[in-house]
């Protein structure tokens, strides 16, 4: 109790609520496989929560930190806050302009071959590391990539099933091995850093990256949230080891609550929602360690709420008071694909809020000499200053020490490089898909079928891989392949032909062959391809009979 003088008498002061002590959120309780438990239930909090990261380093990093900022120009510091994509710099620009990072989107190979090597790539992740080592400051590039459901954008790598369906497997175990097997493949094409998991708990399933997520259950997304980056980072805490990559924990925060599903929308979402639903994800890959966060493309408004922070690229509140402030992220923050852009009053190429925001890494694929020019520019004239190009540098150097770049050999010197034993793991991926398979019926007993039976397969998917490989393959939209162009892939027709012989198997595309006289019918049908926004759900597009007029018309020939 306080007291106060009023008229010279002293009056007791009125009591000052005390705050709720901020929640602490730590190491997740372990299932009996001893992996991150999916809880049966989460307590809601009040309050973003601090996370207690187990990934520490070592006692002598921020000393060697402080020594190699202190020798750094300007330029050089911004440059480490460059990330161009590969289509659009050469190596020996990566050491005139110091660039801290080189990113490759999807379908975006080396030499613009969609069938490159693996040698191939090791060459240009070399090129691009001996040029950054040969700078004057000799700080290592790094080269991230869309790893997200394997190495999916190399020729011949394993993929595995989205996240949607190891979501449906339930089993946190399982993420962790996937995301493992997921980081040798990376590291047998050269590459340090996976843009992934993605943590949306997504609300509405017209979202074009459903799929993407791992479920609309806070409590899944977080177990696996820990998981997959323990798996990428190989249970680091003090460096990353010879069988990890940086991960990175993606998008900050909300996109799986847009309005209406709509790609890069706005997330109305009350900040108890925020924290309790979109923020769980984060929970579990911050305790994990996750050594970097990509901010999201949607908004975060709702004016009757008083919430209006706009674009999330641009959000001091979202990037430096929550994620670095409340919840101690000490990593650095990279921005998604010219995400800079979509701020109010920025460009591409120019965009001094988001920097302030809390924006350690900028990925600008094409404008980047611009960017740097710009950047440098709002440092001199005060509109960026130059303690956050510090802190930036402080974050992305940290990172770089922290995955022992410092200490590494050139990429094709690596562990698992040029492995094509790294590169596949068919079993890990059959294990994946037979745990994401969900089962709604079985009347009569119709599976398992019996050995010989006679079966006719129907639909467009039977004997396509591109079909059931999805978005994110070799190419951004998973389009413009081949059953060619997956030389260790078998479609489901060949499967089902290996398992029952090739003369008990009958392929009819449309459905036209009248199925009477068959043991079963295989209807193989889903979506063809698509990526973020391209696969949104519009009220015009709703209709099955809109999208998918080859599957509907199948089912209706062999059902009738």
């Amino acid at each position: 109790m306080s007291l106060s003088l009023l008229g010279g008498v002293a009056q007791a002061a009125p009591a000052q609520a005390a705050e709720p002590p901020q929640p602490v959120i730590g190491q997740p309780a372990k299932d009996k496989d001893g992996c991150a438990k999916i809880e049966k239930s989460l307590p809601t909090l009040a309050d973003w929560p601090k996370v207690d990261s187990r990934f520490k380093g070592k006692a002598d990093d921020e000393a060697r930190i402080a020594q190699i900022l202190a020798g750094m120009t300007l330029e050089e510091k911004v440059g480490q806050m460059t990330q161009p994509e590969i289509t659009s710099i050469t190596p020996d620009e990566v050491k005139q302009y110091a660039i801290g990072s080189v990113l490759n989107g999807g379908g975006a190979w080396p030499g613009g071959n969609k069938h490159a090597t693996q040698q191939d790539w090791l060459n240009l992740a070399d090129a691009y590391w001996n040029a950054s080592k040969t700078s004057r400051t000799k700080i290592p590039v790094i080269w991230g990539i869309d790893a997200v459901h394997g190495n999916n954008n190399v020729y011949g790598a394993t993929v595995f099933p989205h996240n949607i369906g190891l979501g449906a497997a339930h089993d946190p175990c399982l993420v962790r091995d996937v995301a493992g097997a997921t980081a040798r493949q990376i590291r047998a094409t050269g590459q340090d850093w996976a843009f992934s998991p993605t943590l949306a708990v997504v609300q509405d399933d017209r979202w074009g990256r459903t799929y993407e997520g791992f479920s609309e259950d806070p409590r899944i997304t977080r177990s696996y949230g820990f998981e997959a980056i323990n798996g990428l980072q190989d249970g680091a805490t003090k460096r990353i080891g010879y069988n990890g990559v940086i991960a990175t924990a993606k998008h900050f925060i909300g996109d799986g609550g847009t309005l209406k599903g709509q790609d890069q929308g706005v997330n109305p979402s009350s900040e108890a929602d925020m924290i309790n639903i979109h923020g769980q994800g984060y929970y579990g890959a911050l305790a994990a360690g996750t050594q970097t966060v990509m901010v999201s493309f949607n908004s975060w408004t709702n004016a009757d709420l008083g919430i209006n922070e706009g674009k999330l690229h641009g959000s001091d509140k979202a990037m430096n008071q929550i994620l670095k402030g409340k919840m101690g992220f000490d990593g650095l923050v990279v921005s998604d694909w010219n995400g800079i852009g979509q701020v109010t009053g920025c460009t591409n190429s120019s965009c001094p809020q988001a920097i302030n925001a809390g924006i350690d890494i900028v990925m600008v694929p094409a404008d980047w000499k611009a960017f740097i020019t710009n950047t440098i520019a709002q440092v001199k004239d005060g509109q960026i200053p130059m303690a956050r190009i510090d802190d930036a540098v402080t974050r992305i150097l940290r990172v770089k020490i922290r995955d022992g770049l410092f200490e590494s050999q050139k990429p094709s010197d690596r562990s698992y490089a040029n492995s094509d034993e790294a590169l596949k793991d068919n079993w890990l991926a059959r294990d994946a898909a037979r745990e994401s398979q969900t089962l709604l019926k079985n009347n009569g007993n119709v599976l398992p079928l019996k050995p010989k039976s006679k079966v006719l397969v129907v639909g467009k998917s039977a004997d396509n891989i591109q079909n059931q490989t999805g978005g994110w393959t070799l190419s951004w939209q998973g389009t413009g392949n081949t059953n060619a162009d997956f030389p260790n892939a078998t479609s489901i027709l060949t499967g089902i032909k290996q398992d029952l012989g090739d003369a008990n198997v009958t392929f009819d595309e449309k459905g036209d062959i009248d199925p009477k006289g068959y043991d079963a019918v295989i209807a193989v049908i889903g979506e063809t391809p698509y990526a973020e926004g391209v696969g949104d759900l519009t009220r015009k597009t709703l209709e099955a009979s809109k999208l998918y007029p080859e599957d509907l018309a199948v089912l209706d020939k062999v059902s009738g």
